[in-house]
């Protein structure tokens, strides 16, 4: 018999630069500190509180994680949702993918989320152990809706 998994919303942002060879997007290494998936690479992502739309979570997120402000990014794609079912957990998550440009890469300070930072080619992805579904996410947020 199937467990009822609670329904949770979150918000993933890869944030990109293109001021290199060829662009890259940000990973982080979730710290220990933070609810599930330690140590696993991710985008910068959170729970959609209540009352708020991914799309503002989205900014609060990067806000919060990373010190940039809504004027050192640039939204380019809101990508179409990802389901992840992790029975683990209890939940059922709305993954909502968004895909910023970082216009100020040299101005991030990562919080107590995330233990380490690095600047990846998205062919790179599958070889960092992520959480579940960044990939398929990051190729939601590459589409757009």
């Amino acid at each position: 018999m199937n467990k009822v998994l609670r329904t949770t919303h979150v918000v993933t942002c890869f944030l990109q630069r293109t001021d290199l060879d060829q662009p890259q997007i940000l990973l982080v290494q979730r710290s220990q500190r933070v609810g599930s998936y330690h140590q696993h690479w991710a985008g910068i992502s959170g729970f959609v509180e209540p009352g708020v739309t991914p799309d503002e979570q989205a900014l609060v997120e990067i806000r919060e994680e990373t010190g940039l402000n809504v004027d050192q990014v640039h939204l380019l794609r809101r990508g179409g949702v990802v389901e992840h079912r992790d029975e683990e957990l209890g939940r059922h998550f709305y993954i909502h993918p968004f895909l910023f440009l970082v216009l100020a890469p040299e101005e991030i300070r990562l919080d107590w989320e995330a233990t380490e930072m690095r600047w990846v080619k998205p062919a790179e992805l599958s070889s960092y152990q992520t959480v579940p579904k960044l990939s398929e996410a990051y190729e939601a947020a590459i589409k757009g809706e």
